[in-house]
C-alpha cells in the first residue's frame, strides 16, 4: 500500500527502534530522563531558544501554550484556516477558555496590518488579546511556507502591543529545507514554537515546545495537569533525537516527489493542482472531472493507493520518507487510469 494520507503514518526507522531500545532512561517528571533532556537542550539550541519541552503531540504543544499565555475569556488571533482554528477539536476554548479570532490570509499568510486591526483595545465588552498564532508550513494551505518577512512584520506588530506570538510550526523543518531559511531565523520571530517530531521527522510519537525558561517552567506544569507528565519517556524520546540529527536535509526528497507528483497531475485532464507546491503536500482538485472524493478514493484504494479528503472537491496527498520515486510514477500512472 502506497500511503499518501498524512505525514504521520511513518514508521520508525531501524536507527529509532535501536535508539528507543538502547536509551538510557529515568523518570521525566523527577527530570532525571537524560534522554527526554538532551533532546530537549538539543531543540532548544536549535530554535535559539532558551529551554524546551517534549509533550505528547503538536495538539498538546499548542495547547498548552494557550494555557500559558492566555487567561480564560481572553482571545488569541490566528489565521482562519489555520490547523489550531480547524482541527484540534476547539481545545484553545474547551480548555483553555480561549476565544479565536480568524483573520483570513494569502497562502496562509495574514496581512500584518489587519492583525493589527484586529487587536482589541481596552473596553469593558471586548476580551483582552493576549496571543497571536502563525503556522508555518500551512498545511490547509497545501503545506505554504510563510515568508519571513511576513513573519518578522507580525512579530513586530505584537511587540508593539506585548502579545505575544506562538508558532504552530508542526512542519517547521519543511518550511527550512524549502525556503533555505534556518529554523532559528524562523524561531526569532516568535515568543514560543512547537514542532512535531511526528511528521517529516519520522519519529512515531511527539513534539516540542520552546520559549523562554520561564514560560517552560510554566507549561511544565499545564504539561503535567494535561495528563503529559511521563515517566521513562526516553524511550520515546530517543527516535526524536535521531529525525533530528538525520532526517531534516532528507525532507527535500519528499518536496521533489510532492513537486514530481503535482507535474504529473497537472498534466492529466480534469485534475487542476491548487497553489503551488512548495513543501511535501499536494492539493487536488476534482471539480472537472466526473468523479467525486468518496468515489476517487474508493478506487485510489483498489489500486493499492490511500489519500485523503480535504473538501468536497479536494484530495490532499501528502509525500514521506515511506513513498519512493518509484512510488510516485505508480501513483501517477493509477491515477491516470482512475480518471480516464
Amino acid at each position: 500500500m502506497i500511503d499518501l494520507r498524512s505525514d504521520t503514518v511513518t514508521k520508525p526507522t531501524e536507527s529509532m527502534r535501536l535508539a528507543a531500545y538502547q536509551a538510557e532512561v529515568g523518570d521525566d517528571v523527577y527530570r532525571e530522563d537524560p534522554t527526554v533532556n538532551q533532546l530537549e537542550e538539543t531543540a532548544a539550541e536549535m530554535l535559539g531558544k532558551e529551554a524546551a519541552l517534549f509533550v505528547t503531540s503538536g495538539t498538546q504543544g499548542n495547547q498548552i501554550a494557550a494555557l500559558t499565555h492566555c487567561r480564560p475569556g481572553d482571545e488569541a488571533i490566528l489565521e482562519a484556516n489555520a490547523h489550531i482554528f480547524l482541527y484540534e477539536a476547539a481545545s484553545f476554548s474547551a480548555l483553555a477558555g480561549v476565544q479565536s479570532r480568524p483573520i483570513i490570509g494569502d497562502r496562509g499568510a495574514m496581512k500584518p496590518s489587519e492583525v493589527e486591526a484586529a487587536i482589541r483595545v481596552e473596553d469593558i465588552h471586548f476580551p483582552r488579546t493576549s496571543l497571536i498564532c502563525i503556522e508555518n508550513t500551512h498545511n490547509k494551505a497545501g503545506g505554504a511556507v510563510l515568508p519571513l518577512e511576513n513573519m518578522e512584520a507580525i512579530y513586530h506588530v505584537a511587540e508593539k502591543y506585548q502579545i505575544p506570538v506562538h508558532l504552530d510550526g508542526a512542519r517547521l523543518f519543511n518550511a527550512s529545507v524549502a525556503s533555505g531559511v534556518s529554523v532559528k531565523e524562523y524561531a526569532a520571530f516568535t515568543d514560543t514554537v512547537q514542532f512535531c517530531l511526528s511528521k517529516g521527522l519520522g519519529a512515531p510519537v511527539g513534539s516540542i515546545i520552546a520559549g523562554s525558561k520561564s514560560f517552560i517552567e510554566q507549561a511544565r506544569k499545564w504539561r503535567k495537569r494535561l495528563g503529559g507528565g511521563l515517566r521513562q519517556s526516553g524511550i520515546i524520546a530517543a527516535p526524536g533525537l535521531v529525525g533530528l540529527r538525520e532526517n531534516v536535509e532528507r525532507l527535500a526528497d519528499d518536496h521533489a516527489n510532492a513537486k514530481k507528483l503535482a507535474d504529473g497531475f497537472a498534466n492529466i485532464n480534469g485534475l487542476i493542482v491548487e497553489g503551488e507546491v512548495e513543501t511535501n503536500i499536494i492539493l487536488v482538485n476534482l471539480k472537472n472531472t466526473e468523479l467525486s472524493v468518496e468515489a476517487f478514493l474508493e478506487k485510489l484504494q483498489i489500486q493499492g493507493i490511500v489519500a485523503g479528503a480535504y473538501g468536497s472537491n479536494t484530495i490532499r496527498f501528502v509525500t514521506n520518507y515511506g513513498v519512493t520515486k518509484d512510488d510516485v510514477e505508480t501513483v501517477l500512472k493509477k491515477v491516470q487510469m482512475i480518471v480516464r
